[in-house]
């Protein structure tokens, strides 16, 4: 069962201005999903969400370190005056180079399997677009590390990367300047969304029902 969760405020005071960098992940899913949680507050845990908070909590208390040379940052805090987005990276690598500062390498960590999607793509590529601008410093590429299975799938962060990312940015303040919720598009991954409940309630309870009497029937079976 969904449980209903408030959504905080990501930004502080100061940079209220800005739009959360995970919104971007969201609208490359889905223009609704996005618009629900950053314009109507919606959002809802199941099982899925819980796992992937779980990890994220786990990545971002843990202490930063240093191995054979490169500095492990965690729960990095990023901002681009340029896209205008704030957030947070889960890790960043920052790895010696022969000259000039270390090199950032940011490290997003993902629950279940890589994605047909670029959803986590554009998230990772924007966190890259951060740092560089903070930092003054080529962020050529990073990686994605999945819960499944376990190992890090690299993402270079080429041009038309770039540029999907920005465009996703820009339409990003466009949705949210705009306050209007777009309407459903059902199709097969609303199955892995937590707010199908909400985005799609008769089609949840529809399948909710037709669950419960196929349980119903099977017990009932000698």
């Amino acid at each position: 069962m969904a449980v209903l969760h408030p959504v905080p405020d990501p930004a502080p005071d100061g940079d209220s201005a800005l739009a959360p960098l995970s919104a971007l992940q969201h609208l490359a899913f889905c223009p609704r999903q996005c618009a629900l949680i950053h314009l109507e507050g919606a959002w809802a845990e199941n099982l899925l969400t819980a796992e992937g908070r779980v990890l994220h909590e786990r990545v971002d208390e843990a202490p930063g370190e240093t191995r054979r040379g490169v500095r492990i940052a965690r729960g990095v805090a990023l901002r681009s005056l340029r896209l205008e987005l704030i957030g947070k990276a889960d890790v960043v690598e920052f790895r010696a180079r022969r000259s000039g500062p270390p090199q950032p390498y940011p490290v997003e960590y993902k629950r279940g399997k890589p994605k047909p999607h670029d959803a986590d793509r554009v998230q990772l590529c924007a966190q890259a677009l951060c740092l560089e601008e903070m930092l003054g410093v080529p962020v050529p590429r990073g990686a994605l590390f999945y819960g499944e299975p376990r190992r890090r799938q690299e993402v270079a962060f080429d041009d038309a990367l770039r540029a999907r990312t920005e465009e996703t940015a820009h339409a990003l303040h466009a949705l949210l300047a705009g306050g209007v919720t777009p309407p459903p598009e059902p199709g097969p991954k609303c199955r892995s969304c937590s707010l199908e409940p909400i985005c799609l309630p008769k089609a949840s309870a529809k399948r909710s029902a037709a669950g419960w009497l196929a349980r119903a029937l099977r017990e009932d079976e000698p």
